[in-house]
This record gives structure tokens, C-alpha cells and sequence, in this order.
């Protein structure tokens, strides 16, 4: 069986073909999380522990989450090896009867270049689960205490990243499109394109919009730097960020008037708060 995990707590688990029933295999494709290595879910710990190979993207995911693999695992640090390897990696395994633990950082639904593996893997008739992680975003927005979806501020938040060298953005797509939203922004994979995001935020956003810049969320070597969509460039070159770093965006970074849910409110009754 393989599991696919993710490092921010995202797996993916895929099955071998041996004579043990699902129940009984353990692996697949996960996410591990975003960094912190308590920040794995237990199922994906778990699978872990359990694998007999761990395959895992070293530039993404830290080693002391793969420490969790059992001694006499095979643990292999997927960073340098293209599809074609790592494919044939879960083959030989899959052939052998082996569990296997592919561990991706964040959650795998989101930029974690799982949907290949899988469909690689439906082809070749090898079953798997995923599990899901923590995503970036969230824990982002955990580190500033903060909230991404206010009462009457923002309740719309947009996951997205602009076009790099891996992939292009459709053309309905396009940020400065996204942006007249409003919503609140978590964007990804973009701050080499800082420049361009800026540009096409401004006319919706305002110059003075409140903009995070998070670089390597939960890791031991995390930095933050905040700023306005005005002089957020200028910090980010200053601090010579030029990858592995998240971009959120919106006024629900600024606003602390913002007026209470009524959720908890003595006024409002529902089903279980009828009085």
C-alpha cells in the first residue's frame, strides 16, 4: 500500500497488491504540514510509522518528520529525482508487498503536484488514500492570531498563486482579476513575482493594504515581515526572501472594529440556544 503525505498535514497513501487486506496495509500520500513537526495529523504520523518505504520531498518537508519512519524503512529524499523515479520507486515497492509513505508538504489538494502521481497510479492499477495536512495558509493565519474571515470585513478567502516556471494561470485566473474581489489573498509561489502582485492589488486594494509576508511558516528559521502593499517589496528584497514564502493579503489584517458574529450573541437563538 502507499500512503500520500503531506508535510503541512496533507498524506496520500497507495496500496500494494500483497496478500493483506487494506485495513491491515499502511501508506499512501500525505501531507506532513507546514513545517513543525507537531503539526502532522496523527493518521499521517501513523502511516509513517507503519511504512516500509518513506518517500519524501527533502526541500519541502524536514527530516524530523520522516525520523518517525521505522529503522529498517527505506527513506528516500524525492528533491532530486523526477516523476519517472519516483513512480518506479512506489512500483517496486508496490511489487514487493511494501507499505509506502509518499510525504509532500502542506495539504496535497493544494499545489502539491499529487494529481500526476495519482493518475500514474490509476493507470498502473495500484490503489492508494490521501490524507489530508494543515495548509500553509492556515497556518499562517494561526502564527498572527488572526482570523481571515471577519464579520462585514471579508468572509471570502482565495487560495491562488500567479503563473512561475512550473505552471502558467488560466486566464480567468489572473490575480488582477481575483483582486476586484476584495476578498482576503493567500498567495503562493509568488514572491519572486512580488512586483507584478503588487501592481495588480493596488487598484483594489488600496496602497496602504495591510500585506504579510511569511517565509517558511513553522520552521525553526520562520520570519515575518509585514508592511502595505507600498512598501512590502522593499522589506521582502531587504530581507533577501526570494522563495518558500507566503503572501496574505486583505483589510482583515488592520481592522480590530470590526463588529461581533452574531454566533455567540445572547440574541441570537438557534436550534441549540433556543432561549
Amino acid at each position: 500500500m502507499v500512503v500520500l503525505a503531506a508535510w503541512m498535514p496533507a498524506e496520500f497513501a497507495v496500496k500494494s497488491q500483497n496478500p493483506r487486506s487494506c485495513a491491515d496495509a499502511a501508506g499512501g500520500e500525505g501531507g506532513a504540514g507546514p513545517g513543525a513537526p507537531d503539526l502532522i495529523t496523527v493518521r499521517g504520523l501513523n502511516l509513517i510509522k507503519a511504512s516500509q518505504m518513506c518517500l519524501y520531498a527533502g526541500s519541502l518537508v524536514p527530516e524530523d518528520v520522516v525520523a518517525e519512519a521505522p529503522n529498517d524503512a527505506e527513506v528516500i529524499d524525492t528533491a532530486p529525482l523526477h516523476l519517472d523515479q519516483i513512480i518506479a520507486k512506489i512500483i517496486t515497492a508496490d511489487r514487493g508487498g511494501l507499505d509506502v509513505a509518499r510525504v509532500h508538504s502542506g495539504d496535497p489538494s493544494i499545489y502539491g503536484a499529487i494529481a500526476e502521481q495519482m493518475r500514474r497510479l490509476d493507470a498502473l492499477g495500484i490503489a492508494y488514500d490521501v490524507t489530508p495536512g494543515v495548509p500553509a495558509f492556515a497556518a499562517a493565519a494561526a502564527i498572527l492570531n488572526q482570523e481571515l474571515t471577519l464579520p462585514e470585513v471579508s468572509q471570502t478567502v482565495i487560495v491562488t498563486r500567479t503563473a512561475g516556471k512550473a505552471s502558467n494561470m488560466p486566464g480567468s485566473e489572473e490575480l488582477s482579476l481575483l483582486a476586484s474581489s476584495k476578498a482576503t489573498l493567500a498567495i503562493h509561489l509568488s514572491v519572486r513575482n512580488l512586483k507584478k502582485v503588487i501592481e495588480d492589488l493596488v487598484p483594489h486594494y488600496g496602497e496602504d493594504c495591510p500585506v504579510y509576508v511569511i517565509y517558511r511558516a513553522t520552521w525553526p528559521d520562520q520570519e515575518i515581515i509585514s508592511g502595505t502593499l507600498t512598501d512590502i517589496r522593499a522589506k521582502v528584497r531587504s530581507a533577501k526572501i526570494t522563495r518558500t514564502a507566503l503572501i496574505m493579503v486583505g483589510k482583515v489584517f488592520s481592522n480590530d472594529d470590526f463588529i461581533d458574529s452574531r454566533l455567540y450573541s445572547k440574541a441570537h437563538k438557534h436550534v441549540l440556544r433556543p432561549k
